[in-house]
């Protein structure tokens, strides 16, 4: 299969004061249209930034990096905005919906923000994800895991060919983090998005097709 997300030996380093802190060291990996991959691996092992390299918010020290064919070293901050906007959706721990909109226009703010509107598209996935009751309200009214229900629905709505989510159970109590695994699953198959996912919950990374434990921003496993 042709891969989508394709990472060589990259390598990101970061300075805390006068120390070098390694975060990712000689990591390969990568993703096809449809497939799930799972980092695991405690705090600090790298997935967040391997995640965030992936996602073009954040550019290797070294190695290849190559997301919907665009080199993400090379590529210029204006052909990054493009890619994040069309072809990469984000799902946080933290939802980060914007507080003073609706389910629907939260849904919808990717598409606002590339200058777009496809009210079908938001409509299908409010009810895909069980959230019609709820198209008008407002993230505090909502349950967290309607909040991330939400988020989801949000990085798919512009139809993405590559999500990113980085522990997407972890504010979410275990029923509610399932279902949410559950659906993330069920629409990258059917969206055919690549979906690359942190996580420290080993019941989240056994849904995935293949599973690299981090350590030391390496894969050991």
């Amino acid at each position: 299969m042709d891969k989508i997300v394709k990472l060589e030996h990259v390598s990101r380093s970061f300075h805390r004061g006068d120390e070098v802190v390694l975060a990712l060291a000689d990591l390969s990996l990568s993703l096809a249209e449809g497939e799930m991959v799972a980092l695991v691996g405690p705090s600090g092992c790298g997935k967040s930034t391997a995640l965030n390299i992936v996602a073009a918010v954040d550019r290797p020290d070294g190695g290849t990096v190559r997301v919907c064919g665009i080199d993400v070293a090379a590529a210029n901050e204006e052909d990054l905005v493009t890619l994040r906007r069309r072809r990469i959706g984000m799902v946080f721990q933290a939802f980060h919906l914007v507080p003073h909109l609706t389910v629907e226009e939260n849904i919808a703010l990717p598409l606002a923000l590339d200058h777009r509107r496809d009210p079908a598209r938001v409509s299908e996935l409010i009810e895909r994800v069980g959230l019609g009751h709820r198209r008008r309200h407002y993230p505090s009214e909502l349950s967290g895991g309607e909040q991330q229900r939400t988020a989801v629905s949000r990085a798919l709505v512009h139809r993405p060919r590559v999500l990113v989510a980085d522990e997407p159970t972890g504010n979410l109590d275990s029923r509610t983090g399932s279902d949410v695994v559950a659906l993330l699953d069920e629409l990258r198959r059917d969206e055919q998005a690549a979906l690359l996912l942190a996580t420290h919950d080993a019941k989240v990374a056994a849904v995935a097709d293949t599973v690299l434990e981090l350590a030391d921003g390496r894969v050991v496993g």
